[in-house]
């Protein structure tokens, strides 16, 4: 991997990991397309640190909240919500493994990322802010984050959509749903920390001008997409991410029917 692929595929994981289009969808769709496999566990590692610099300066008032009061009302919904997302990854964990390593349903998975999507600009704005927020609703919101462990169902997307079902201002769904990203990043850059040290032969070819260039790429783009996706969100765009994703699967599938050529067959 030279330093432009690092750096492009730096910048897709900022752009993705907040922007409602699927992270891990677009990195999986990079590295197929380029026949490369990011040079292991450990470069996607410190992509997710660059991500984790970017959200946590823009959640920064409300982690400073959360820092003075962690065991306040906030502090408890997050918890609540990273319960079932916890005991998700936890039990499927092989499962999702494989789909990483062979992502046959990375199209199907980016129409209903779609869908989703779609279905967000046509939801009215909720009155609940994050303090109304009630123990079921951080609940729901923390499933859908476990469901968004396949590649290409967006995280972001996936828990906003929840938080407007329950009837959260869409601001305020989108912060929420940015404070949890904190420590769903966290966890996934310590699991693929740990397999490193376990396995550091992934590592082989990393060189560290390519890695430092994907990691800032990672941050500035991170950074820009977080703030990018609240005004967006704010103004009922979601659609236009709904078409893109949706051009993304067809190109998938249209691979896996004609082509054969960078994506696993569908049958």
């Amino acid at each position: 991997m030279n330093t432009l692929q690092a750096v492009v595929l730096g910048a897709v994981q900022g752009i993705t990991e907040f922007l409602p289009i699927s992270s891990s969808g677009h990195l999986v769709l990079l590295q197929s397309l380029w026949h490369i496999r990011s040079d292991g566990l450990l470069f996607v590692t410190l992509l997710h640190v660059g991500t984790l610099v970017a959200v946590c300066f823009v959640m920064r008032r409300e982690l400073a909240a959360l820092a003075r009061n962690p065991l306040g009302w906030m502090g408890r919904m997050v918890l609540v919500a990273l319960l079932p997302t916890f005991v998700m990854g936890a039990v499927f964990e092989e499962f999702f493994d494989g789909l990483f390593q062979s992502p046959v349903t990375l199209g199907f998975e980016f129409v209903i990322t779609g869908v989703v999507l779609w279905w967000m600009d046509t939801v009215a704005n909720g009155d609940k802010l994050e303090a109304d927020m009630t123990a079921s609703d951080a609940f729901w919101i923390g499933v859908l984050q476990g469901v968004a462990i396949f590649p290409a169902l967006s995280r972001s997307g996936l828990t906003i959509a929840a938080g407007l079902w329950r009837g959260l201002d869409k601001e305020a769904a989108g912060r929420f749903s940015f404070l949890l990203s904190i420590p769903a990043i966290l966890g996934a850059t310590l699991v693929e920390l740990e397999e490193w040290l376990e396995a550091p032969s992934h590592a082989t070819g990393l060189a560290l001008g390519p890695a430092a260039a994907g990691v800032v790429a990672a941050a500035l783009a991170g950074y820009l997409s977080a703030k990018g996706t609240l005004w967006v969100l704010k103004r009922s765009r979601m659609r236009v991410f709904a078409v893109y994703v949706w051009a993304l699967a067809a190109f998938v599938f249209a691979d896996q029917l004609f082509w054969h050529h960078w994506f696993p067959p569908l049958w």
